[in-house]
């Protein structure tokens, strides 16, 4: 499998798609965001969402999540292939009285059930996360308690202990110190190389540069997509941000 997805990745993931958006139209209510957007999610491969804030990064994966729901055009999925979606970290409450490892073991509701025992294997999982996210001696914090880049580390904990073929992440590294993004770039390599198909919503050309593939949005539609290379270039960076391709 892992030469399978070598061959894949280094031909430009052709011909193997995670999810094809067509047409497709979403947003909130009294707010339409996506409009007649049309564009492929290679697998087995790191997507970087890019485009400047209102762009429709979020929404977009929303909608390919299942958790937006789309007004018009359809997404379709590869087949068998689940997605797991990580939130930003403003999206969780202080109010919530959870620990880290409550947090990271809700990764595994959608296997087991809600009210059903963790099994030996859940257990494993969950332990296995924390240590990968090298979060293990805060398992028994409270999320509350933690810095945001130590928090952002719970959620992506939670996203891969579902286990899925699709990790989505909205802004995963924004606003972390640099001890923290690197952990999670480290992660997401490790987990596309092992055959997760990896999307992420950014601001950082950094790490959009590093992505096998690049999809650019402006005002809820499809400017360009492709290697980052020949996406993020001078002309599409000044246009949208004002910013030169390099900084």
């Amino acid at each position: 499998m892992k030469m399978i997805i070598s061959a894949i990745r280094r031909g430009g993931a052709s011909g193997v798609r995670q999810v094809t958006l067509d047409g497709v139209a979403a947003g909130y209510p009294g707010r339409p965001v996506l409009s007649q957007l049309d564009a492929v999610i290679p697998a087995f491969a790191t997507t970087a969402v890019v485009g400047p804030n209102g762009s429709g990064k979020s929404t977009l994966l929303g909608a390919v999540a299942g958790v937006i729901s789309v007004t018009a055009g359809t997404v379709t999925h590869r087949t068998g292939a689940r997605p797991a979606y990580v939130v930003q970290r403003s999206a969780v409450s202080d109010a919530l009285p959870i620990t880290v490892r409550d947090t990271v073991a809700m990764g595994r509701w959608g296997r087991r059930g809600l009210w059903r025992r963790a099994s030996a294997r859940d257990r494993s999982v969950v332990e296995g996360c924390l240590e990968r996210l090298r979060i293990g001696p805060l398992a028994d914090r409270r999320l509350a308690e933690l810095s945001g880049g130590q928090r952002q580390r719970a959620l992506v904990a939670q996203g891969l202990a579902q286990e899925a073929d699709l990790l989505l992440l909205d802004e995963p590294v924004t606003g972390l110190d640099e001890a923290a993004r690197r952990i999670i770039a480290e992660v997401l390599a490790e987990v596309t190389a092992q055959g997760v198909t990896v999307v992420q919503a950014t601001h950082d050309l950094r790490a959009a540069r590093r992505a096998d593939h690049c999809l650019l949005l402006h005002e809820g539609r499809l400017l360009d997509s492709g290697p980052p290379a020949g996406v993020l270039i001078d002309e599409a960076l000044e246009r949208l941000w004002g910013l030169p391709a390099r900084r």
